[in-house]
């Protein structure tokens, strides 16, 4: 079973100071990851790959087999959950628990398999989140507009993915790794090598399930997290945010779309606070802490009594 520690909120690794100074918003708070402003233009280059994968991803739904569904199935519990939920987001960016180097490497790789960026940048932007929740200098709140929330942050925009030393001041942690330098740098390649890897499996059906259906509404799924579970849904915890719990983003995330307890907790690796907010990512670490891989789990303890998040005054 696992320890349960109380937890307080966010415990945001601190920002360390740069030596050069970069780019700022119009807010000059934080660096330009994607914050809305008056100059904002679309990032081609950004653009014309989602869209390319876009369209793909229909095309793939006149090319089904089962083999290619179970590719899907495969990949999508590997990159969403197993990359963004438990690796990126629980383990990265929070801290929520610790595993040993090859386990946290592993599951930094899975998690450029969702085509999401690398780990700094990945880490970097969702930090700056939390600091800054539905407030100025947020990358990716609805008061921008729900779509600005969803994708448009992504689409205009500087495109910060290979800015390792400017992102390095919302993941110093990180920026101090080798292995996640080189993997924020060359993200795209673990992708490349899967796809290589289900065209000698299954043929093109498996890549265009695999790869591009897989990608796409991974993408969206993601992305829910940022707009829908900052719009609709309950409010358990009074925080000083828009954050909600959402069950249906829950569903498609394994968890994530508990996003009211999430910010009220932020360093719990458990997202779902009673027994029917089903969250699949906690059950993976769950998992990893009884085969002795993960360490130091923070669980959050909710009284149903007490709205108030643990630690509150």
């Amino acid at each position: 079973m696992l320890a349960e520690e109380i937890v307080t909120p966010s415990p945001i690794l601190p920002v360390a100071p740069q030596t050069n100074p970069q780019p700022v918003s119009r807010h000059g708070a934080v660096p330009v990851l994607g914050r809305k402003t008056q100059s904002s233009k679309t990032n081609w280059v950004t653009t014309s790959f989602m869209a390319a994968f876009h369209v793909l991803a229909v095309a793939a739904l006149f090319m089904f087999t089962w083999k290619a569904l179970f590719c899907f199935l495969v990949l999508w519990l590997i990159a969403i959950n197993m990359g963004i939920g438990m690796g990126y987001h629980r383990l990265l960016t929070h801290r929520g628990y610790r595993t040993p180097k090859w386990v946290e490497y592993f599951l930094s790789v899975c998690g450029t398999l969702s085509l999401e960026g690398g780990p700094i940048f990945w880490v970097a932007t969702h930090r700056v989140h939390h600091q800054l929740t539905d407030r100025e200098g947020d990358p990716h709140t609805p008061h921008d507009g729900g779509w600005w929330a969803h994708a448009g942050w992504i689409l205009s925009g500087d495109a910060l993915h290979q800015e390792t030393a400017l992102m390095a001041r919302y993941a110093p942690d990180l920026a101090k790794d080798r292995f996640q330098v080189w993997l924020s740098k060359y993200h795209y390649i673990p992708l490349i090598v899967v796809g290589l890897g289900l065209l000698a499996f299954g043929g093109w059906s498996c890549v265009m399930w695999g790869i591009f259906l897989r990608v796409a509404l991974g993408l969206h799924a993601t992305w829910l997290v940022n707009s829908a579970t900052h719009m609709w849904g309950s409010k358990r915890f009074p925080t000083r945010d828009e954050s909600r719990n959402n069950w249906w983003v829950a569903l498609v995330t394994g968890g994530e779309g508990w996003h009211n307890n999430h910010h009220a907790h932020p360093v719990s690796v458990r997202h779902g606070l009673t027994w029917w907010e089903f969250d699949l990512n906690y059950y993976g670490i769950w998992l990893l802490e009884r085969m002795g891989l993960a360490t130091q789990v923070k669980v959050a303890q909710f009284d149903p009594n007490d709205p108030r998040p643990a630690g509150a005054a």
